[in-house]
């Protein structure tokens, strides 16, 4: 669980660090006469939001809790918000999948991670008005369990538990131009900048698809190709999870790696899990009850066969009992290796061929 600074929280008007700003290959579509007035004034002034891609528009304070769109920065000081161009599936997708890989990495592990989407991220004053608001895209917190969030609103700076890890994805934007800043005055501790792979029409040509890591170390980001959150997982195997149609078996063994380790540090593991202790107990059970009657390995198999289906993988007639290596292995790697496998093909290098020990 990562905490926010304490000094953010009295320091209540921090100004964004200069990060490098990257120019643009070619010009922004005509702009109405307030996105010109706005990318005048950015211009003029360096601490004006510079939010490619979007444009401000008027949010006073008190219609701030009935607003139901989506903004990237709100602005106490002119009441004003940026919005970007309505929201489509090559945004959406990355946040959402790993809100789904971080499912598997939590099984592997044995204990909860959380993702509460893009919630509002607040700066407060003294009497505790909302003074500046971020919106990411993805927030992620490893240690829900135990960790400082508010029964209702958005996460504070300085009185709240920042999440571990704050995904954003740049289809449109370019958040290194000006709201990487930001995150990093505010002590958020590790984000992740995701360009798709699909691309938007409004993205620049000179913005390549890839992920990059910032680590907070001594108050300012460095670019790191491991996650210091998600030990293990590296920048170009995060990219490729967030893009793939499904996980690949090549992911599930990157997410059990990573799973066992954080459950390693944790003193956790797969029988920790709820979802995965069900299914080793009904293992246990239906092995034992199909013992008495048909057969030790015959019971074992029906439940890989039945764990197999449920997950909508096809496997043929007599698997998983002519795998070579089944009748030996234990109750726990055979089923660790049906939850992550991704066909039956996979099942049988998992659990032969070492993959499943080596993760």
């Amino acid at each position: 669980m990562r905490t926010g600074d304490d000094s953010a929280a009295t320091d209540h008007w921090p100004r964004p660090r200069p990060i490098r700003r990257v120019p643009e290959a070619a010009a922004s579509p005509p702009a109405a006469a307030a996105d010109t007035v706005a990318a005048e004034a950015i211009a003029a002034d360096p601490s004006v939001p510079d939010l490619p891609g979007c444009r401000p528009i008027s949010l006073p304070r008190r219609d701030l809790d009935t607003w139901d769109g989506r903004f990237e920065y709100w602005d106490g000081d002119t009441e004003t918000a940026w919005v970007c161009e309505p929201t489509g599936l090559g945004h959406e997708q990355p946040s959402m999948r790993l809100a789904g890989l971080c499912s598997l990495i939590a099984a592997a592990r044995g204990a909860p991670i959380e993702c509460i989407g893009s919630t509002d991220l607040e700066l407060r004053d003294e009497h505790g008005e909302r003074r500046k608001i971020l919106q990411a895209d993805q927030c992620v917190y490893l240690y829900p369990e135990r960790a400082r969030l508010p029964e209702d609103g958005g996460i504070v700076v300085g009185e709240h538990d920042l999440p571990d890890v704050v995904l954003e994805v740049d289809h449109t934007t370019d958040v290194r131009r000006w709201k990487l800043g930001m995150y990093e005055s505010w002590g958020f501790p590790e984000v992740w900048v995701e360009v798709p792979r699909r691309r938007s029409r409004s993205r620049s040509r000179r913005r390549r698809s890839g992920l990059t890591i910032h680590v907070l170390e001594g108050g300012r980001y460095r670019e790191s190709k491991e996650s210091l959150a998600f030990p293990g997982w590296w920048s170009p195997s995060i990219h490729d999870a967030l893009n793939e149609a499904g996980p690949t078996g090549w992911t599930h063994a990157r997410l059990k790696g990573v799973g066992r380790r954080l459950g390693e540090r944790d003193g956790t593991g797969p029988d920790d899990h709820p979802f995965l202790r069900s299914f080793l107990r009904s293992f246990r059970d239906e092995s034992r009850a199909e013992g008495e009657a048909k057969g030790w390995i015959e019971g074992r198999a029906r439940t890989i066969r039945q764990m197999m289906l449920s997950r909508g993988i096809a496997v043929s007639e007599g698997f998983p009992a002519d795998v070579p290596g089944f009748a030996e292995a234990s109750e726990e790697a055979a089923v660790a290796a049906a939850f992550a496998c991704g066909s039956e093909q996979d099942y049988r290098a998992r659990l032969f061929g070492g993959r499943l020990r080596d993760g």
